[in-house]
């Protein structure tokens, strides 16, 4: 069986330098005190989205222009916590124009950039988890609904199109990966009364792999070095090192000994930041 670490991926000249610049300008941004966040996320995503109309009379406009323009200031839209009786608004408030760049970053022809986009989820991270490891990578369309209830490890991966509901809190621990279209759940609905809502940590483990297509509910613990498989549904807590699969998802093979403990040592990431 062929061992496939992956590859360094050059962008063209200068690319890579500009990439840098642009990043470095938006950390500055954030990092200071007196940022105002919905300002500098409307001039972001008005460059974005609409370059040639920046500094135009919006009156001057269509209605149909005015409200597209109106969705690059985060005070113009509301997302779904907002609308939640639980939320600290006080925690969200600073986060929710973050969230929001995240989103409509994907959604532009920036966000399928590998090169870019990774090194941009990675700087807006630490901003809206609650706290993240180094060398986090994020793809392209995670979803995150509250941000402050989300604690990431070092080294984690986050795959394309997952949703991290973090409404009753998520961890994430080191070296763990999430991959494509999972879900991984911090609440859940009474059956009679869904207004009645129970919210429950969901905790992942070190070494974790949750693969495709997998939802976690909440309350799990996912014990370090155990994986979920592909359109598994997890409804209670794994025993480290196994294997679960099936709906709902049960232990059917545990991970050899001898294999683990041949098991080579972590690869070099090229997309790792500097040491």
């Amino acid at each position: 069986m062929p061992f496939l670490p992956l590859r360094p991926v050059p962008v063209a000249d200068g690319a890579h330098a500009l990439y840098q610049e642009w990043l470095s300008w938006l950390s500055e941004q954030l990092a200071d005190a007196d940022c105002d966040r919905d300002a500098l996320v409307r001039t972001v995503l008005s460059d974005i989205y609409f370059p040639e109309l920046v500094g135009r009379d919006p009156t001057s406009l269509s209605r149909t222009a005015q409200v597209a323009i109106a969705q690059m200031d985060p005070r113009n839209v509301t997302l779904e916590p907002e609308y939640y009786q639980e939320t600290d608004l006080e925690k969200y408030a600073p986060r929710k124009p973050l969230l929001w760049l995240w989103e409509m970053f994907d959604r532009s022809p920036l966000g399928e950039n590998v090169e870019l986009g990774i090194h941009f989820r990675r700087m807006l991270a630490p901003h809206v988890f609650a706290s993240c490891g180094k060398n986090f990578k994020a793809f392209t369309h995670v979803r995150v609904s509250f941000g402050y209830n989300l604690s990431v490890g070092d080294n984690v991966v986050i795959h394309r199109h997952v949703l991290l509901d973090d409404r009753g809190g998520i961890e994430i621990g080191n070296g763990s990966s999430v991959s494509d279209f999972a879900n991984v759940y911090s609440h859940s609905h009474d059956i009679v009364d869904g207004r009645i809502v129970r919210l429950r940590k969901t905790v992942i483990g070190n070494g974790v792999r949750i693969t495709y297509h997998a939802t976690i509910l909440a309350g799990t613990h996912i014990a370090d070095d155990s994986m979920v498989g592909a359109g598994s549904m997890l409804t209670r807590s794994t025993e480290p090192h196994w294997v679960y699969v099936g709906v709902p998802a049960r232990k059917v093979k545990e991970k050899s000994a001898d294999e683990r403990a041949q098991k080579p040592p972590r690869s070099p990431d090229p997309m790792a930041d500097p040491e």
